[in-house]
């Protein structure tokens, strides 16, 4: 019984409320104990990881001393390199070309400063918004632009509009489009426009020569641009100027031989010559015999070297350097001296040039109709094919070819002008038994026009060879290729063709001797053969007694309708350009006793409209009278084998 009711009991008292308290705190006696436990170890692992922590942190802050007194002290190089690369710059200093002036000083080409507009794309195209309103500040489509920029993505420069007014580049940048700046350069400007073009040539976008004498003196007129460091912000905006590297050093200027006033009245001249004839083109050279400058030097067609680029590239060329041309009869007082030096015709040879032609081989040589007999100065004066035929027949051609080289025929001149030919002379190991028959007047061989004044100016300064020049001050060394007697005799021969019953009576100056020669040739055809299209020379020396100028004049393809003689065609304009140089030049005159005929004939003339009374004394005014302007710019136009 007992041991029954024992059992029950103690599981009565498991479950009794008393049994359960008990269980309850037996339980969280265990937890306290090991809540005491864990509080011991947190406390112990908190103070280690604090001293952990703050060793780390002080450890850290020494390597980050450490390693900015590296930085900044010790191993600085490198970084300041980048730190450099990305706002030290070193751009250019432009620098501007020298000027180029006339004999006078008077200016020719000079340089302006200009703006360039250019952009950071790698900046400018993070705005893609900006780039209409820039483009049209441009000028251009915003498609365009925004191509041009695309395929630069990757660069900081690209130019948007170069050499443009400084007014017009700071209204662009008014518009504050991010990544647009500008930077100065130099652009070239030519007073004188079309008038100067073939001589002075122009420079391209980046001022460098390209053309005429600015391309053979590039070098000396370019001068070196110099080089300084900047610091640029952010948006690229210089902010200082840190170090000059290198100072700019500004082309040297140019003298020229050139006579501005010279100039323009023989571009003048030659562009009323062309509109009177109907040709197509010309050119013309003056030449100071003395020195062997070159005082002028127009071409037409022409063009405005301040934009080149308009009209056609054949304008750009000089052909009174680049072009030949078979000379025609200004060939026949060279062959004359020729003879004269080989002893075997003096002035008064007789020659019968009955009927005006004799036999070339298959062909005749004629002339413009029958001289009939005429001396060695007839020859000159009739500007006789026949009559040179017969004086080149006595010469032989080894003698004759020499002869022709020496006054510069089939070889440059040295002037130094850029593209210069040098025209054709073949040995006589190439004639045929007709070349130097047709070579006596003009057929067969080529020079330019420059040539042909070399020439001449050599027949005026006593037989001696000078090479002619472009550059003030620069002196050649002349060469006697003539005796001075001889070369006295041609100019008094040629003398006589300005003078009434020569063909050139349009080219005489009043009150001064002209010597000179017409000189008429036909061109090639297609065929190979001759057209009945025509070259028309003129080639004179003036003064005769103490010569001061000597010049050409090539007119091609005049209208044969209008005239195609040298001396109708050309012959004027050498007696209008000649005038004006002589006066402006101040030249005494040699012909004194014309000079007072044609006074007195003016007063005459006065007294008889006066009702015979005097009205003293005025000097006669040549029919020419030129005018030239104190400042010129373009051009504007004015309102047989002789």
């Amino acid at each position: 019984m007992s041991g029954s009711s024992k059992n029950p009991r103690s599981k009565l008292g498991r479950s009794g409320p008393l049994d359960a308290v008990l269980a309850l705190r037996d339980r969280f006696g265990e937890r306290d104990r090991v809540a005491g436990k864990g509080r011991s170890r947190a406390s112990f692992n908190l103070r280690n990881r604090l001293l952990l922590v703050g060793g780390a942190l002080g450890l850290c802050s020494v390597a980050l001393v450490g390693r900015a007194l590296d930085l900044q002290v010790i191993s600085n190089d490198f970084y300041r390199q980048q730190g450099d690369a990305r706002s030290l710059r070193e751009i250019p200093i432009p620098t501007s070309r020298g000027m180029i002036t006339d004999r006078n000083g008077e200016p020719l080409a000079v340089s302006t400063p200009v703006e360039s507009v250019w952009a950071n794309p790698q900046e400018l195209l993070k705005y893609p918004d900006r780039i209409p309103v820039l483009a049209k500040a441009l000028g251009v489509s915003p498609d365009a632009l925004t191509r041009k920029l695309s395929q630069r993505a990757g660069k900081e420069f690209v130019y948007l509009k170069r050499r443009i007014n400084p007014d017009e580049a700071r209204r662009i940048l008014a518009y504050k489009v991010p990544g647009v700046f500008s930077q100065r350069e130099f652009r070239r400007f030519y007073p004188q426009g079309e008038a100067m073009a073939h001589v002075l040539g122009f420079t391209n976008i980046d001022d460098l020569g390209q053309e005429g004498l600015e391309l053979a003196f590039d070098e000396w007129l370019r001068g070196k641009p110099g080089a300084k460091r900047v610091i640029r912000d952010g948006a690229g905006r210089i902010v200082e100027s840190v170090d000059l590297v290198k100072p700019a050093e500004p082309g040297r200027d140019l003298t020229l031989t050139i006579d501005r006033r010279i100039q323009y009245l023989t571009a003048r001249e030659l562009r009323a010559t062309l509109e009177r004839t109907g040709a197509s083109s010309g050119s013309a050279v003056v030449l100071d015999i003395a020195t062997g400058e070159v005082l002028a030097m127009a071409n037409l067609p022409t063009y405005n070297p301040n934009s080149p680029s308009v009209g056609t590239q054949d304008t750009h060329r000089n052909r009174a350097v680049t072009d030949v041309i078979e000379p025609g009869s200004t060939m026949k007082p060279l062959t004359v001296a020729a003879a004269l030096e080989a002893g075997v015709i003096t002035p008064k040879t007789i020659f019968d040039t009955n009927p005006g032609w004799m036999p070339n081989g298959r062909y005749r040589t004629t002339d413009h109709r029958n001289y009939g007999i005429l001396d060695t100065t007839g020859v000159i004066t009739k500007s006789s094919n026949v009559g040179v035929s017969k004086i080149v027949a006595k010469l032989p051609n080894q003698q004759y070819y020499e002869f022709l080289k020496r006054f510069g025929y089939g070889r440059k001149t040295n002037s130094g002008f850029p593209g210069e030919s040098s025209g054709v002379l073949a040995p006589p190991s190439r004639w045929s038994g007709t070349t130097k028959q047709t070579m006596s007047y003009g057929y067969g061989l080529s020079a330019t026009p420059l040539q042909i004044a070399q020439a001449y100016a050599a027949l005026g300064n006593g037989g001696k060879l000078i090479t002619p020049t472009f550059v003030k001050g620069e002196r050649h060394e002349p060469v006697q290729v003539l005796d001075p007697v001889i070369a006295g005799q041609v100019m008094r021969m040629m003398q006589t063709v300005t003078e009434p019953g020569g063909t050139a009576t349009q080219a005489a100056i009043l009150g001064y001797h002209v010597a000179g020669k017409t000189g008429t040739a036909r061109k090639f055809n297609e065929s190979g053969g001759y057209s009945r299209r025509y070259i028309s020379f003129f080639a004179g020396v003036v003064p005769v007694q103490n010569p001061r100028f000597s010049m050409v004049v090539v007119v091609n393809d005049p209208d044969p309708a209008k005239g195609y003689f040298g001396g109708y065609v050309s012959g004027p304009m050498f007696k209008s350009v000649m005038e004006g140089a002589l006066r402006l030049m101040d030249v005494a005159p040699d012909d004194i006793d014309t000079w007072l005929a044609a006074q007195a004939e003016a007063e005459a003339k006065r007294a008889k409209a006066n009702g015979g009374k005097p009205t003293g004394t005025v000097l006669p005014v040549p029919a020419h009278a030129t005018a030239v302007p104190v400042s010129t710019g373009m051009v504007a136009a004015p309102g047989g084998a002789r």
